[in-house]
């Protein structure tokens, strides 16, 4: 059985900025303008990042945009939005970001069955030669591709 899925949007820089240990998907707690603005599209998770406060889990620097058809009534674009994960996910989560050197860093924002979801992803942080490597097998693996293409054309 196939979820429905619309990826509103992805932190690309994230899997070239740090090593994706795991990945875990959370709820947003959302505002309904908030959640217009995510269905429009109008969502930036660069230089965002998940912190436990209090034992629970809260995203911080998530920009919502402001929706344009709202009232009176609207949200903060740059609010922290409380994630919501079950007791022992947040417990073992938790154990995994205490070690040194592990963060949580948003992945994508996506709506499955309708309801707003965050993936989430435990990381460490890459150092400049790792991703200068990834850089060259990037170019690499481009160059065999269009080597690849026009070998055939011929």
């Amino acid at each position: 059985m196939s979820d429905n899925i619309k990826i509103i949007t992805t932190n690309k820089k994230a899997r070239f900025d740090y090593h994706i240990i795991e990945t875990v998907e959370t709820g947003l707690v959302l505002k309904g303008t908030e959640v217009k603005s995510l269905r429009a599209g109008k969502c930036n998770l660069q230089d965002s990042y998940a912190r436990f406060i209090k034992e629970e889990l809260w995203v911080i620097g998530m920009h919502i945009s402001l929706y344009e058809n709202a009232g009176y009534v609207t949200h903060k674009p740059n609010a922290q939005r409380k994630l919501l994960l079950k007791k022992e996910e947040l417990r073992k989560i938790h154990r995994k970001v205490l070690e040194k050197g592990v963060t949580l860093i948003p992945l994508k924002v996506y709506f499955k069955r309708g309801w707003a979801k965050l993936e989430l992803g435990l990381a460490t942080g890459k150092r400049k030669y790792d991703k200068r490597k990834d850089i060259a097998e990037r170019e690499q693996h481009r160059e065999m591709k269009r080597l690849e293409k026009s070998y055939k054309t011929r």
